[in-house]
């Protein structure tokens, strides 16, 4: 009998799989790292614009904006979202004719750099 033959992979086989995984991934990852955080920044500015698309549209037919946003449901907007970081659009009415509208952005604080307006 010839006791050379066995049925399975020897340790340099598996370790050698496990080396080109980890390369791979090592290439891999860090160009996909940030592309998470690009996304919400680009799910918050679609948000703010179709809130934008049903503020005009309540100012039209009313003549004024709302005091609240959550006076465009259900005829104006279906459903009143969160931001991508699970916090409240702040919506301002600056006049009859204004108004400001963002997401406070990752760091949730109104007001800085990585605020998201309209």
């Amino acid at each position: 009998m010839d006791l050379r033959r066995k049925n399975g992979f020897t340790l340099i086989e598996i370790m050698l799989v496990v080396i080109i995984i980890g390369i791979l991934a090592s290439i891999i990852v860090p160009r996909f790292a940030g592309r998470s955080e690009q996304a919400r920044k680009a799910a918050a500015a679609a948000n703010i614009k179709s809130l934008a698309i049903a503020l005009d549209m309540y100012e039209l037919d009313t003549g004024a904006y709302p005091k609240t946003l959550a006076e465009l449901s259900p005829k104006y907007l279906k459903k009143l979202q969160k931001d991508p970081w699970d916090q409240e659009y702040h919506y301002a009415q600056k006049g009859t004719n204004e108004y400001e509208l963002r997401s406070c952005g990752p760091d949730k604080n109104c007001g800085g750099q990585d605020d998201i307006t309209e």
